[in-house]
């Protein structure tokens, strides 16, 4: 019996977060909050409500009232980087945890987590907020080249980009400008841009739960970046043995960056770089991390990360339980079009050439639409995935090879 009711503020995309609607929905009874109406939603839901606009805290407080008034909520949980603030704020005036705007703030602004990482030590590239181009290059001067710029606000690495010397700058500081106009709903600050020490070395992430000030890290990633000097995520490896999770200095660094956050209910996802100083913060997100690398978990036999995150959401202890049974490697790998502007007819995979390892693929642009790799086009550029199973990471990445040369686009 479904005893915790618990309140969704938006879906998302279904082929990046039907799953996680899908794993609550067994212990949960589901209150979903959306824009339009639902479709495919409608099976992992007790009720529902459309609203003009997720922005409007007050009406959102109010469509949280009202399934209250049928059914105490016991939480309330959101998995879309741009409404996280928003959700705080319903769970407070609600008296529901993870109501702590101020926490979610920290991590949401990119500034601000540098400063409360920096009062709490811990270790992170030299950041530096600036408001255009001249203040950029002369700090990029004194940090030394190359340097990263990325937005304050946004996420999911729209407007990152490396940029190596003055005239790479400037075009940089253009780019990561400019990439607010693409989410108006977003914060805009005066100071903006944040122009960054480059910390060499491999990217992972962490996602945490996080209960009563226990930290909780339950899945690690690696990160595969392409698309230079832009930083977009083309796939993850997620190894229930990867020795990282034997490394002291790594969950320590972990820890720290909750505690300097003041973060102590909820979900987070940390991206960090391993330099050859050790691990250096790039981010954190007050959410459950994307990209499908929770799903990866689960497949690979880990905890389930949505059935967690929702635990939390409504007050009580996570449940972590690993699955039964041999744990394996499990990656994913995205796939773009080869040019600018490509119009799709039709996105499939190719039987034959697709390996036994890869269990799951699929495409991610409809007839239609209009893609384009990387600059123009980021995550929202991309076109297909597909998942691999195996016992090592090697081997799913020789897969996912196989698969994309399965992959075909066609152009309308």
């Amino acid at each position: 019996m479904k005893t915790e009711h618990l309140l969704v503020i938006t879906p998302g995309i279904r082929a990046y977060r039907e799953y996680l609607l899908q794993s609550i929905s067994r212990d949960f009874r589901v209150h979903l909050v959306l824009t339009e109406p639902p479709t495919w939603e409608l099976a992992y839901t007790a009720g529902h409500t459309v609203v003009a606009d997720l922005a409007d805290v007050d009406g959102l407080v109010r469509v949280a009232r009202a399934a209250a008034a049928e059914r105490a909520l016991d939480g309330v949980i959101c998995w879309d980087e741009t409404w996280i603030e928003q959700t705080a704020q319903v769970a407070a005036a609600l008296g529901l945890p993870g109501g702590d705007r101020r926490c979610v703030e920290r991590c949401r602004d990119k500034h601000r987590t540098r400063a409360a990482l920096d009062a709490g030590r811990v270790p992170q590239p030299r950041s530096v907020l600036v408001s255009g181009r001249e203040e950029a290059l002369a700090v990029a001067g004194g940090i030394g080249y190359p340097v990263v710029l990325k937005p304050r606000a946004l996420a999911g690495s729209f407007g990152v980009i490396r940029a190596d010397s003055p005239t790479g700058l400037v075009e940089a500081v253009e780019f990561t400008g400019a990439s607010g106009d693409s989410a108006p709903e977003l914060p805009t600050h005066e100071r903006n841009i944040l122009v960054e020490e480059f910390a060499q070395g491999p990217e992972i992430s962490v996602d945490c739960v996080v209960h009563r000030g226990t930290v909780t890290p339950v899945c690690l990633a690696r990160k595969e970046v392409g698309f230079e000097p832009y930083f977009e995520e083309t796939g993850h490896v997620v190894d229930p043995d990867d020795p990282l999770w034997a490394d002291e200095t790594l969950t320590d660094v972990v820890v720290r960056t909750h505690s300097a956050l003041d973060f102590t209910d909820g979900v987070t996802h940390t991206e960090i770089r391993l330099t050859p100083n050790g691990p250096k913060v790039i981010e954190v997100n007050a959410r459950i991390g994307g990209g499908m690398i929770p799903l990866l978990n689960l497949m690979g036999g880990g905890p389930d990360l949505a059935l967690a995150a929702a635990d939390v959401a409504c007050g009580r202890p996570p449940r972590l339980q690993a699955a039964t049974g041999h744990r394996q490697v499990a990656a994913i790998r995205f796939y773009y079009p080869p040019k600018d502007d490509t119009v799709i007819a039709d996105v499939r995979f190719e039987k034959s050439g697709v390996p036994e390892q890869v269990v799951r693929c699929g495409p991610l642009a409809a007839a239609g639409e209009v893609k384009s790799p990387p600059p123009r086009g980021l995550m929202d550029g991309r076109v297909a995935y597909a998942i691999a199973l195996a016992a090592d990471a090697d081997t799913c990445r020789a897969a996912l090879d196989e698969a994309g040369r399965a992959l075909r686009v066609d152009v309308a």
